[in-house]
């Protein structure tokens, strides 16, 4: 009997000549949006979000279990964990300094430089690396898709057939 879940990978010359191509452009713009950061449109988000899809473009392209294998899952959790914390850490640093939690105004009455440093730091080290983390691990996880397999007990059509019921019943 053939597998109904066949994996639905083509690989098309056309379509990896292309993303080899563009997908350092993409990149680089992806960082540029990153480092461009809270002064202007852009910041951490939107340049997490084009890293993250560059990422998902080169797995189109080569498939998908070959860059789950290049990006393995303990590099995208420290990469998400590793935002999280430096997110906290700075926010909790403002505390100690004795502001609020991201309070950056704290960073100019201490340090004596611009308060815009604080966000900047938030915005590239933390937000960044956060959503394009999670935006990479969803496409992994999604694209793992389901198993075929139910558990017994779950009114399947095995369990139905050998209990003698019919689908005509």
């Amino acid at each position: 009997m053939p597998d109904p879940y066949d994996d639905t990978y083509t690989e098309s010359q056309v379509i990896m000549t292309a993303v080899k191509i563009i997908a350092p452009f993409t990149l680089t713009y992806g960082l540029f949006m990153t480092f461009h950061g809270g002064g202007a449109p852009g910041g951490g988000f939107q340049g997490g979000t084009i890293v993250g899809v560059t990422v998902l473009m080169l797995a189109f392209a080569f498939g998908i279990e070959p860059t789950r294998q290049w990006l393995r899952n303990s590099f995208l959790v420290g990469l998400i964990t590793g935002g999280v914390v430096i997110f906290g850490a700075i926010g909790l640093g403002m505390i100690a300094l004795g502001g609020n939690f991201l309070e950056f105004y704290q960073l100019k009455e201490v340090f004596h430089i611009k308060p815009k440093w604080g966000l900047e730091a938030i915005e590239i080290a933390g937000i960044s690396l956060i959503v394009s983390g999670v935006m990479i691990s969803l496409f992994f996880s999604m694209a793992a898709g389901f198993s075929p397999e139910r558990p017994s007990g779950t009114g399947g059509r095995e369990e139905s057939a050998d209990r003698g019921v019919s689908d005509d019943d």
